[in-house]
This record gives C-alpha cells, structure tokens and sequence, in this order.
C-alpha cells in the first residue's frame, strides 16, 4: 500500500512535507545520517549518490554528491547546526562544486533569485514500531522550482523507504 504523502507550501515557498516509514525511529535516524544508508537512497528516481561525506556533529559539513541518469553530476555541501538523536536534524544546505567550496545555483542553471542558502529541518517522532518523519525547510522563490524540490524530495523518501524495508536486519 502506498504511503500518504502530505506536502505543503505557505505564501513564503517554506516546505513541509511528512512521511510515515515503517521502521523505527533509530533505523530512520541511521538512514538520514550515516553515509552507507545515504548513499543508497540520497537524490530523486533514477539518480545515484556516488559521494557521500559527513562529519555529523555540530558544526560539522557534508558533501553530497546527486548524479542524474544522464551522468551530470550536483553537489551539494552545508554545515550541520542542531543534531538530537535521533529526534532532529537541522543543517544548512548550498549547492556546491565537487571540492565542497559553495557555488551559485546560477553554477546549475538556477535563476537570480535561488537562494545561495537554504535551511533544512527535519524531525522524527515515534508511532510504535513505525516513525513519522517531518522536513521542514526554506524552499525556493518560485512555485515551479518549489513544487520541483518538493517532488524530489518525496522521491527520495520513496528510496528511503525501500531501503529501510529491506534493511530492517542489517540496521
């Protein structure tokens, strides 16, 4: 059975979207921090993460690495602001050249207006043996694009949960 997906938008293009995952908190957690897990789900349908790096602690910065199926590769880098695990996550998010330096979003073909840095926040709460996952974030100016980060998100929650269904032994 597919899983609700509730996205939302206020007037400022904010995301909210929240998934339920059958797994618990703990098995979550370990899937939005740890890089073997990210590596498996990170990024849309049909895209792959080739590189993941972080060093989760306050403070700490990450790499990321999307690769489209048409082999372009987006990086992107930020700085981990507010780790409660496994409850929340809060980090900074900026696209990124493969050495981690911050680019322009103009650097993907984004317009003027793409914020150079986004927030991203990202709650998770128990429901007995499975856990609702919140994300919270500042999205982009226009409808489109918000609708387009929305959508790519929920993709990649749609790997995550595979993922941690046939994980559920190995977590």
């Amino acid at each position: 059975m597919k899983q609700k997906i509730n996205p939302a938008k206020t007037e400022k293009h904010e995301i909210v979207i929240n998934r339920n995952f059958n797994a618990t908190r703990q098995m979550v957690w370990k899937a939005l921090t740890e890089p073997n897990w990210i590596r498996q789900w990170w990024g849309p349908k049909d895209f792959t993460a080739p590189v993941i790096q972080n060093e989760l602690r306050v403070g700490g910065k990450y790499l990321y690495c999307m690769r489209s199926p048409d082999g372009k590769n987006y990086w992107s880098t930020g700085t981990f602001r507010e780790i409660d695990a496994p409850a929340k996550l809060v980090y900074t998010d900026s696209f990124a050249d493969e050495k981690g330096n911050t680019v322009s979003p103009a650097y993907y073909g984004f317009g003027p207006d793409f914020p150079q840095e986004t927030m991203v926040a990202i709650t998770l709460e128990d429901l007995k043996d499975k856990t609702r996952l919140t994300l919270m974030g500042s999205g982009p100016p226009s409808e489109k694009d918000c609708n387009d980060e929305i959508a790519g998100w929920n993709q990649s929650f749609d790997k995550m949960a595979e993922v941690l269904g046939k994980s559920k032994t190995r977590i």
